[in-house]
Order: C-alpha cells, then sequence, then structure tokens
C-alpha cells in the first residue's frame, strides 16, 4: 500500500488507516485479529484507536493483539483522549485529565509509547493553551511521537495550530481527523482550508458516509447485520438515510456500474484523492469486508467521473467563503 506523509512531518502513514471503533463491542477478538492480519498483510500501517471506543475495549483488545499477531514496530497506533462518560460534560482537555488517560491508553494498548496522539474534541471549559501543553509533555517524555486534534473547528485548528508553530519549543500538530465523505463535505468550508495551509494532515473519519456509501441502504431497506439495523448504531446512520443522500448514493452507484467496480470502491477512492487528504481510516464488520475496501488500491477515479461526483455532492456554501465576491 502506497504511504503518505502525515502533513508537514517525517512520519510515514499508509493511505488507508484501519478504525477499531466497535471494536471489543461488536467486533470480538477473533474479528479482529483477522481484520488486523489482513491489513497488515496488504500493506498497511495506520490503525486508529480511541480511550472510549468501547469503554477502553478497543485499546485492550489492540493490545492484545500486537506482537504476537503483527510486530508493533510495522504499527503506526493512533489514539485520542479527552472525551468522558460524564453526563454534565463530554469533553475534559485539562492537562491533568489527558496525561492520565494517555498513560491508561499506554497500558491497555500494552506499549511505551503511541505514534499519534490526538485531543478528540475541543473543550471550552479548559484554556486551549493548557490542552496544548498536555500534546508537549507528551512529545518530551517519549509517551507521543506526535500529536494531532480531531473534531476541531476551521477556527479552533487554526488557532492550536498557529500557537504551536509559532511559539518556541511547542510541538507542532501534525495531523486533525474530521468526518469527511461524499455525503459530509461540511469541512471543506473552513477545516480543510486551515489544515492545507498550516500543513495539518487530515485523517477523514467515516469515509463511507457511516456506511451508507456502500449502497446496502438503497431501496429503505436495512440489512439485519448493518448498522443500520444495530439499536445502538442506528442513530449514528439515520442522518444520511435521507432524500439528498440517496440522490449521491445512486450517482456513486452509477459510476461503480461503468468502471465495473464497487460503490464502495468509488467512494473511497474519491475522499483518499481529495486535496489534502492523508489517509481516510475505515472501520469494517469483518476481514471479508475489510478485504473489500483495501481492493481500492489500484483504483483512481476517472477526472470526469470525479467532477460528476463532485457536482452531485457539492455543499451550499456562500458568504463569507472566499468566492462570496461572485455570488
Amino acid at each position: 500500500m502506497e504511504l503518505r506523509h502525515l502533513g508537514r512531518t517525517g512520519l510515514r502513514v499508509s493511505r488507508i488507516g484501519l478504525g477499531t471503533l466497535t471494536w471489543g463491542r461488536d467486533t470480538g477478538e477473533g474479528d479482529a485479529a483477522a481484520q488486523l492480519k489482513t491489513f497488515w498483510q496488504a500493506g498497511g500501517t495506520l490503525v486508529d484507536t480511541a480511550d472510549v471506543y468501547s469503554d477502553g475495549g478497543a485499546e485492550y483488545l489492540l493490545g492484545r493483539l500486537i506482537g504476537d499477531l503483527v510486530p508493533r514496530r510495522d504499527l503506526v497506533i493512533a489514539t485520542k483522549a479527552g472525551s468522558v462518560p460524564d453526563p454534565h460534560r463530554r469533553f475534559d482537555g485539562s492537562r491533568g485529565h489527558l496525561l492520565a488517560a494517555l498513560d491508561a491508553s499506554l497500558e491497555r494498548l500494552g506499549t511505551d509509547h503511541v505514534d499519534l496522539w490526538q485531543v478528540h474534541a475541543f473543550d471550552s471549559a479548559t484554556p486551549l493553551d493548557e490542552t496544548l501543553q498536555a500534546l508537549d509533555i507528551a512529545v518530551a517524555s517519549g509517551r507521543a511521537r506526535y500529536v494531532g486534534v480531531s473534531n476541531f473547528c476551521g477556527w479552533q485548528l487554526a488557532k492550536a495550530a498557529t500557537w504551536q508553530q509559532a511559539a518556541a519549543g511547542r510541538t507542532k500538530l501534525a495531523s486533525t481527523q474530521m468526518e469527511y465523505s461524499l455525503l459530509q463535505r461540511g469541512i471543506e468550508r473552513e477545516v480543510l482550508p486551515a489544515a492545507l495551509d498550516l500543513g495539518v494532515g487530515l485523517l477523514p473519519s467515516s469515509p463511507l458516509g457511516r456506511g451508507v456509501l456502500t449502497g446496502k441502504y438503497r431501496h429503505d431497506e436495512l440489512p439485519p447485520d448493518s448498522r443500520g439495523a444495530s439499536e445502538h448504531m442506528a442513530p449514528f446512520v439515520a442522518p444520511y438515510l435521507d432524500e439528498d443522500a440517496s440522490r449521491i448514493v445512486d450517482a456513486v452507484a452509477t459510476a461503480a456500474d461503468g468502471l465495473a467496480v464497487s460503490p464502495l470502491e468509488v467512494a473511497l477512492a474519491w475522499i483518499r484523492d481529495r486535496p489534502g487528504v492523508t489517509a481516510p481510516v475505515i472501520g469494517a464488520r469483518n476481514a471479508e469486508q475489510l478485504s473489500a475496501a483495501l481492493s481500492v488500491e489500484g483504483l483512481t477515479l476517472p477526472v470526469e467521473i470525479c467532477q460528476a461526483l463532485d457536482d452531485v455532492s457539492a455543499p451550499l456554501h456562500r458568504y463569507p467563503d472566499q468566492d462570496w465576491s461572485t455570488l
């Protein structure tokens, strides 16, 4: 699998990442092991997790598989901290919480460092400089090699990245992880331009529109083994089962038919090759589903198809975007 630099850093990662959102809950150890081995054998290196996935179960399961199944040196392990299971506070970006969470992640993962450590979300209750200090400490102490953020809006990302670049001795942000797909192009308004300008690599999450872009939900069907039919994941999928999404999915399916590939491959190739994207992070139910996604490595979409998909999925951006003067 082709490798790409993560932002303006020396770290190279596979241009497809493996997500572990369901590991330890919907995905058991057997399926997780099969996925990790399939991913590694295909040349994949970037494995993304978080301390809150399955209440720590995803990290613990990944840690059990590292070493015996796949060499630690062959993986770029990325995890996140900052989300908290507190009904009164969704995020905690305080230095104390973040560093304690990192130590707990390292223990579950069974490693002395992570390759990429990310703040899961912006915490308005904590001064941003305090949050960023935790990233600096993590790198200085050797517990993290590179750092990034996740779910920061445009001004938040720009402020954090600029602060880190301007202050002497601070660690530059390597990445930002955001939801991005043909069904969700909102980051193109401000986040993506900021990331491109500041040299921050983009790791799209839910690049297949939470599974909707695979075409499995066409004709109002909910496959019994799909996330859309799952009691706890159905609300996650539901926002992308509307008429607008259906039109985009139909266009993806039409393109797939013309290229003799699957809708999954078309949607994934489109996002993988967008400007600023380093590696979309995909989640799979099993190794077979993952193998189907990894087959996109040999596909590059024709310019005409990319343009058609751009047009059908174009978000409505008006004032004060860069082209507002032409409206």
